[in-house]
């Protein structure tokens, strides 16, 4: 494992779970016994990742009990989770892995992130579809386009489609960036107006488009969104199945 930094967005409220965000954070709700935020903690950690900072907004004092670095978007309400790791800019001297808050995944999956060329890669879902048929009634009603070219480079993502043969794989919310990868990104930034509601699909389209490489690191890993009370009793259940599985010895460290 080479890198050794990880940054969780978890700024956002996570209002479609309902009643179960109204007095704390989306990724303090549990799995298996286990909050989101100890599932990413323990995978991040058994593949080797040491440094882990943590994106705050809604009901920030929650996350003091956990062993991590505290950054704070204060704008969170009114900002997309893009502004959040804007806020955790200062820490891309070094190459970071960058995940959202909501998903479970393990320690391969970091690993092959880890083992990703390009300084701005991404994991995928190559067998997407078996998930997103539990998940939804139309799987295409939430799908959105994903294709890739040579050598695992993107060629389009987060575009609304109903056309299968363009989804080659579900975005999984974890990403990498090099320090050159993120300066690309700051260039980009800059000369925008304004950002305050951009999302990550769309920062990478935008990438893409600029000409800047975007690798993808297709996996077929247990791993599980957490969007809605749905999606939470899905998750449960696999648990359950053992087909996701928590680092959990790792997880609980000084916890």
């Amino acid at each position: 494992m080479q890198i050794t930094k990880a940054v969780i967005l978890a700024a956002g409220r996570g209002s479609r779970l309902g009643s179960l965000t109204d007095s704390k954070p989306k990724s303090l709700n549990k799995v298996g016994g286990l909050t989101f935020l100890e599932w990413q903690i323990g995978a991040l950690r058994q593949a080797g990742v040491k440094d882990i900072v943590v994106v705050t907004g809604y009901e920030a004092h929650f996350f003091e009990a956990f062993p991590v670095r505290r950054l704070h978007n204060p704008d969170w309400s009114k900002t997309n989770m893009f502004c959040s790791l804007l806020c955790a800019s200062g820490e891309f001297n070094e190459t970071v892995i960058v995940s959202y808050s909501d998903i479970l995944y393990d320690a391969a999956t970091v690993q092959a992130l880890d083992a990703s060329q390009g300084d701005i890669a991404i994991t995928y879902d190559k067998e997407w579809r078996a998930l997103w048929e539990k998940r939804f009634k139309n799987p295409l009603d939430d799908a959105e386009s994903f294709l890739i070219g040579a050598e695992g480079r993107m060629l389009e993502i987060g575009k609304k489609t109903k056309n299968i043969a363009k989804i080659q794989g579900q975005y999984m919310g974890l990403l990498k960036f090099t320090p050159k990868g993120w300066s690309q990104v700051i260039e980009w930034v800059q000369k925008q107006p304004d950002v305050s509601r951009m999302d990550m699909t769309t920062l990478l389209q935008k990438l893409i488009e600029q000409g800047h490489p975007v690798h993808a690191a297709g996996i077929s890993n247990s791993w599980m969104e957490i969007d809605s009370p749905e999606d939470l009793k899905l998750a449960e259940q696999l648990f359950q199945e053992g087909k996701l599985k928590p680092a959990i010895s790792v997880a609980t460290e000084n916890i």
